[in-house]
């Protein structure tokens, strides 16, 4: 559709039309979303920080845990996404980011003092903490505004974070070359001055479904898979070709350039409803303009005077507060909204957080070791970036098609998402296995098939915590869930793979006759270093296959039902109050959140959805 303006005016209120809509708020998230993934690239400088401070691999994964710890603690931001405005959240996260990975930078070039082993530990879990913030305001934001396409946009939103390290990886080739140190750099001022940008973007609106909804994230799916596919073809190229700093900014400058255009989708979206809003003001109609004075309210008599009542708390109200510790075990029906400590106590909670566990935490295993893994069965470095740029592509994969399959499925079959979370569970022991036996080339299979499976579990497990307990209080239930991540991490990181890891390199030592020095890194070669710590993690994630599939059992009674009856009735509900039929049958428009009123005998109040206890003032 052509932009015609009549004036400067006209093309400026367009503009602030767009930048003020729902859809441009899409597109600042989906760019949020793209460069919010550095806890995925610990690979590319995990041997810089165990080479220049002179660790071992379980102090390394020690490390990694932390980073896995703060990336999915995320309770802190959910409760005070709870509470106040997503710019805020978005700030905070900002400032944790730069803090956190700017005093890693200064460690490993020297900058500081060689740190303690806690303090590199406190460092990356500040900055893989601050991802969680623009996670959880963005990310929220989105699902509350879009709830009937919830599975759709989490699928998008995650996908991205999950391509945000191929894309970030381009761009520090583009600006700093060949120099892993300064990707730490990159990861430390990059992020947040996206985030600081669209501070005033990312809010929650009215949940009014928009016209072709899914179509809309469709074309915005169809512009990241091509960022996907644009991302592979030029990995398949620096693979075969040796890239100078001038090609990496060229290939980075495609990606952005088809990131950008998203842009386009929401302008032409909002083109279309600006004409129409015009062509409706312009239509000549029997009933007021929108800009007409509102009729003057008629008082009911028996409201004339102010209700003492209003400022007066009855003491049955009271009770809730009160017995406030009964009503924690006294669950709602799945999907309605439940309380914080509700969910988190629940039997549904708990069979998803063991069964993520060990799901999840065995394929973050094998992303955090990746760097290692690829060391010990003698892989060149620039192969090792490769796998990381696999990953995150089929990161991104896995996620998209988690979230918009399990929404097809869902709503045309009534397939149940825990069932699909189940079987994901379970491909990704092919992985593991691979890497348990060697199987030459496998680090490439393995790549792609833990990239995806661990991309489809976290999109299928936010969506699901969304729709069995409600989406009030998703911003912190949605980090309960997602705890399950450095869990898992620690379990079988630190205390499977990198103690087992350590323990053969020290028999490689001593084969050789060997004697290890303070402070001298332990180096394992060869496919026994990781063989028996990959056929733990197998099991474990069978075991967690097994966990999912009994509350595939649980929920089957529920995903049968109309899941999603509630938000259409709601919806229907604020339409209806949108535009109120009046006692002499003209109609009075409401004003964004504030009261109708009725030109007849009595007072019709309508309100918006959430409101406000009444003030004095109200009254």
């Amino acid at each position: 559709m052509a932009l015609e303006f009549k004036s400067w005016q006209e093309m400026r209120s367009f503009v602030v039309h767009v930048l003020w809509s729902k859809w441009f708020m899409v597109f600042a998230t989906l760019l949020i979303m793209s460069v919010n993934g550095s806890g995925y690239m610990f690979g590319l400088y995990s041997n810089d920080i165990k080479s220049t401070l002179g660790y071992d691999q379980s102090t390394l994964n020690l490390i990694s845990f932390f980073k896995d710890l703060g990336g999915n603690l995320g309770v802190t931001a959910g409760l005070i996404n709870e509470v106040s405005p997503p710019w805020l959240v978005l700030s905070i996260g900002a400032a944790m980011n730069f803090f956190g990975y700017f005093m890693i930078w200064t460690s490993i070039t020297g900058r500081v003092a060689k740190p303690h082993v806690w303090q590199m530990c406190l460092y990356i879990c500040i900055g893989a903490n601050s991802l969680s913030f623009p996670n959880t305001a963005a990310l929220v934001a989105c699902v509350k505004n879009f709830p009937e396409s919830r599975g759709s946009v989490i699928g998008l939103l995650k996908g991205l974070i999950g391509l945000s390290g191929a894309i970030l990886t381009q761009l520090y080739h583009a600006i700093y070359g060949d120099d892993s140190e300064a990707l730490v750099l990159l990861i430390a001022w990059f992020p947040p001055v996206v985030s600081l940008i669209f501070l005033r973007t990312i809010r929650i609106m009215k949940s009014v479904r928009q016209p072709n909804e899914l179509r809309v994230f469709c074309n915005f799916l169809y512009i990241s898979l091509g960022v996907a596919g644009s991302l592979m073809a030029m990995i398949i190229i620096q693979n075969r070709l040796h890239f100078n700093r001038v090609q990496y900014a060229a290939s980075a400058s495609v990606i952005l350039v088809v990131l950008f255009l998203s842009l386009f989708v929401v302008i032409n979206e909002e083109l279309k409803s600006w004409k129409l809003k015009k062509q409706a003001l312009k239509e000549p109609s029997e009933n007021p303009p929108i800009s007409a004075p509102l009729p003057v309210i008629a008082q009911n008599p028996l409201a004339s005077e102010p209700q003492p009542v209003i400022n007066r708390v009855p003491p049955s109200s009271l009770k809730p507060y009160l017995s406030w510790v009964k009503t924690i075990f006294k669950a709602p029906d799945r999907g309605e909204d439940y309380t914080i400590l509700q969910a988190a106590l629940s039997t549904d909670m708990l069979i998803l957080f063991i069964a993520t566990t060990c799901g999840v935490g065995g394929t973050l295993t094998l992303i955090d070791n990746l760097g290692q893994l690829g060391s010990s069965l003698g892989y060149p470095k620039h192969s090792i970036a490769t796998f990381i740029s696999l990953i995150s592509i089929w990161n991104f994969l896995g996620r998209v098609a988690a979230g918009f399959v399990s929404e097809i499925l869902l709503t045309k079959y009534k397939f149940p998402r825990p069932s699909m979370l189940t079987a994901v569970i379970l491909l990704s022991c092919v992985g593991h296995l691979l890497i348990a036996f060697s199987v030459p080339h496998s680090l490439y299979f393995t790549s792609i098939i833990s990239g995806f499976c661990y991309g489809a579990q976290l999109s299928l497990l936010f969506a699901i915590i969304s729709e069995l307990f409600g989406l009030k209080y998703y911003s912190t239930l949605y980090n309960v869930g997602a705890l399950s991540s450095p869990l898992g991490s620690y379990i079988l990181n630190v205390r499977v793979a990198g103690r087992l890891y350590d323990k053969e390199a020290l028999k490689q030592m001593e084969a050789l006759g060997l004697v290890r020095k303070a402070g001298q890194e332990l180096t394992c070669n060869g496919g026994k270093c990781y063989r028996t710590a990959f056929i733990v993690i197998t099991a474990v994630t069978l075991f967690g296959s097994l966990v999912s599939f009994i509350l595939v059992l649980r929920t089957r009674k529920f995903y049968k039902s109309d899941i999603y009856k509630k938000f259409r009735e709601e919806e229907r509900a604020i339409t209806e109050t949108q535009i109120a039929p009046t006692g002499n049958g003209n109609k009075t428009m409401e004003i964004e959140n504030n009261v109708v009123v009725n030109t007849g005998a009595a007072l019709t109040v309508t309100e918006p959805p959430e409101t406000q206890p009444p003030t004095n003032k109200d009254s």
